[in-house]
């Protein structure tokens, strides 16, 4: 019995020309190899699957080939082709970096650096997977990559570049593998079926190209399973049924019943999906990815973004024409946001469920909008429970012979705007007679205080200033009047510390509307500064002159620093509470 070979390494490209979607490279590698022009390291990047490694074979082939042929390829018959095909050469070795990744394994590497190349022109190391080498054998690896014998080559491949040290990648060459196109990967197929002798649908092979993301390895993995399932007729059905993949008629009936507004059909179709074992959230992708296909062809010049089979676009440009761009686009919309929360979902069928609902009754918003007779027609007609609005009706007076109860207010439920309304959450004490009741009261009151305050501030912000016919020059016996009026106000409100700064403070009167205070410290200025809102409209509103300012001039040596004794502090104490000395004399107390 005959040995199997996977496709992936039966049809691996041997040369430059038949690397497939990496025009840019080959490109660039055939003429490094022209104008000998090649570095002494490549790092090849990319997905997995692409060529990378292939690509890292050819090039160590073709640069040892001692017979190249014009095109810049190897001749496959010298002594260098004949041992790398037998995978035989003594100068190419290739070491995987997923396994071999310390440093006693580089260290090794680097040990057979030292020996020249036998039969051959370069000494060649393709390192796959570099990423996986630990930052200690990338540090010992640096110093042999930078300054490498001149018959020495390295070739790293890598699928995840951002692992690797700055330092590796500024020593070398670094080519970026594109991902391999839907339509290169179908030529390939077609290839492969051609010379294997087997018939395929061309919807089957995109429905593989597809499946493949942009790897062509799998695409092969993939392509070599469908022909076991399926023998040498590939068809559309076997595809789908094999790699378990909605087919494109369900979307193509899925739109169909949301242009016709179909709610029923829709979900007995969701609910078809569902029984033939398929997931929910696949079945929403599908569905998302067929509208963005509708959208596409609503341009000409988008209809190549289509990554389909000819037959199958066909379908997807004739029904776009059915299709507004409003529909697809809110369709997108609403497709996303239950996908975004299909996840976090209690009831995933039921969250899809209401998604379809909603693309069922889109059409019918888009005709309300656009003005359509017929579609404002059957919202009319449809009777609806009335709403009774939640607010309480006024008594009203009826001019009619017949007096009837008034009617409760009916609302349209297009027009129903629900407020929430503000509710006043009534502070509850806590306890009855102790402590904390009590606390509770206090804090309740200086609540109540403070409220009142910013009230009444906001009524007499709201008032009109005062405007005077004439206004009154200051003299210095009205201002020292209502200067001492003021001073009795803030002892009224408790605004002791404040009323001492006024009395400490040395004023003068500068011309017929300024008056200047001079002031012991910086600290005293600002706290006068924020009552100048209160003392500023009590002395112009008294002194009847709507020009009075008040300016200031801070004297650090008007008034020296005195520190309180014991007794100063019970004297102040003292003259608050009379009892205090009473107390004092009974103990016999005495100060320290």
């Amino acid at each position: 019995m005959e040995n199997f070979v996977v496709s992936a390494r039966k049809y691996r490209p041997a040369t430059f020309e038949s690397v497939i979607g990496q025009g840019h490279i080959t490109n660039t590698l055939k003429n490094a190899i022209k104008n000998n022009q090649l570095a002494h390291a490549f790092l090849f990047c990319g997905p997995r699957g692409v060529g990378k490694t292939t690509c890292a074979r050819i090039l160590a082939k073709t640069i040892n080939c001692s017979n190249i042929t014009p095109e810049f390829e190897a001749c496959n018959e010298c002594d260098s082709c004949k041992s790398f095909n037998q995978n035989a050469s003594f100068n190419i070795y290739e070491l995987d970096a997923a396994s071999n990744n310390s440093v006693d394994d580089i260290r090794g590497l680097v040990d057979q650096v030292r020996y020249a190349p036998q039969g051959a022109k370069y000494k060649i190391y393709i390192i796959d997977e570099v990423h996986m080498l630990s930052a200690a054998a990338f540090n010992a690896f640096l110093k042999t990559l930078e300054e490498p014998p001149p018959y020495a080559k390295f070739i790293l491949a890598t699928t995840e570049r951002h692992k690797i040290l700055p330092t590796i990648l500024s020593r070398c060459q670094v080519f970026d593998f594109h991902r391999i196109t839907i339509e290169s990967a179908v030529t390939q197929l077609k290839k492969i079926i051609t010379n294997e002798g087997i018939v395929a649908e061309e919807e089957a092979l995109h429905v593989i190209a597809q499946k493949a993301d942009g790897a062509m390895r799998d695409a092969l993995s993939i392509f070599d399973r469908i022909v076991s399932f399926s023998g040498k007729n590939i068809t559309y059905k076997d595809v789908i049924d094999n790699l378990n993949i909605l087919d494109y008629e369900y979307y193509f009936r899925g739109v169909d019943m949301m242009l016709e507004k179909d709610l029923p059909a829709m979900l007995l179709l969701f609910d078809e999906v569902l029984a033939k074992g398929f997931d929910a959230q696949h079945f929403l992708s599908g569905f998302s990815d067929h509208l963005r296909n509708l959208m596409m062809c609503k341009h000409p010049n988008t209809h190549k973004l289509l990554e389909v089979a000819q037959s199958i676009a066909a379908r997807f440009i004739q029904q776009s024409q059915k299709c507004s761009s409003s529909l697809l686009l809110n369709g997108l919309n609403v497709l996303n946001k239950c996908e975004l929360e299909y996840k976090s979902s209690k009831n995933p069928r039921l969250h899809v469920e209401l998604t379809l609902m909603k693309l069922s009754h889109i059409q019918s918003i888009i005709d309300i909008n656009s003005g359509n007779p017929d579609a404002k027609k059957k919202i009319t007609n449809v009777t609806a429970p009335p709403v009774l609005s939640a607010q309480p009706q006024p008594e009203t007076t009826s001019n009619s012979t017949n007096n009837t109860l008034a009617q409760p207010t009916v609302i349209a439920p297009e027009r129903v705007v629900k407020t929430e309304p503000v509710v006043s959450i009534p502070i509850k004490p806590i306890g009855n007679n102790n402590a904390m009741s009590k606390l509770d009261k206090l804090r309740m009151q200086v609540s109540q205080t403070t409220q009142q305050t910013i009230n009444d501030t906001a009524t007499e912000t709201e008032k009109a200033p005062i405007v005077y016919d004439a206004d009154v020059p200051l003299s210095q016996v009205s201002f020292t009047e209502t200067w001492r009026k003021y001073l009795e106000k803030l002892s009224e409100q408790g605004k002791n510390s404040l009323s001492v700064i006024y009395k400490n403070a040395t004023s003068r009167i500068v011309d017929a509307n300024i008056v200047e205070l001079t002031l012991a410290s910086q600290h005293e200025r600002e706290m006068i500064e924020e009552d100048k809102i209160n003392i500023i409209p009590f002395l112009r509103s008294n002194l009847k002159n709507g020009l009075i300012d008040l300016t200031f001039i801070v004297n650090q040596t008007s008034q020296p620093f005195k520190a309180f004794t014991a007794e100063d502090r019970f004297k102040v104490m003292a003259e608050k509470n009379p009892m205090l000395n009473d107390l004092r004399q009974s103990f016999g107390l005495e100060f320290e």
